[in-house]
């Protein structure tokens, strides 16, 4: 990414699509606009048309996919877990099909799937909400059964006869 690809003002990030090799705008959270902020504060603003993520090891130079998983893979070892660069993918698109603001065909166009049954994965219950929602059906008083509408003993009769 560079800084031309970052529209400030509009809240969205120009990003090459993995299928077509277009480049494509996405929105973007307004926490990420302030952390590339910081981080450019930090780093330094790139040389025109260079990349806005750099290593911080060694010789600066363009931040890979390759030199992130390997970021990735040394904060894995001292922390003893097993994450991956695309699982902060997956826990986004969780996170927003869950949401009920937002439609699936919205997700999909954010996560830029070509098909809807993609996103469709991510909207599985999760079983930490499933016990949230049966935890407010219990603490909920059990509502008494009433008819609607109160009926005429005399129709009643002629309908069902006599008792």
């Amino acid at each position: 990414m560079r800084l031309e690809d970052v529209d400030w003002s509009a809240g969205r990030l120009w990003v090459i699509t993995k299928g077509t090799g277009q480049r494509d705008p996405v929105p973007a959270s307004p926490q990420a606009f302030a952390y590339t902020a910081a981080y450019l504060d930090q780093a330094g603003l790139p040389e025109p048309g260079g990349p806005i993520w750099r290593t911080r090891r060694g010789e600066p130079r363009q931040l890979t996919y390759w030199a992130m998983r390997r970021v990735i893979q040394r904060a894995n070892a001292v922390l003893g877990t097993n994450y991956t660069l695309h699982d902060t993918r997956h826990t986004a698109a969780t996170r927003m099909a869950r949401d009920p603001s937002l439609t699936l065909v919205e997700v999909q166009t954010i996560l830029r799937h070509a098909h809807l049954s993609t996103t469709a994965r991510y909207t599985a219950v999760g079983l930490e909400d499933l016990m949230d929602k049966l935890a407010e059906h219990y603490q909920r008083p059990r509502q008494e059964v009433r008819w609607s509408q109160t009926y005429d003993p005399a129709n009643v009769e002629a309908v069902f006869g006599a008792r």
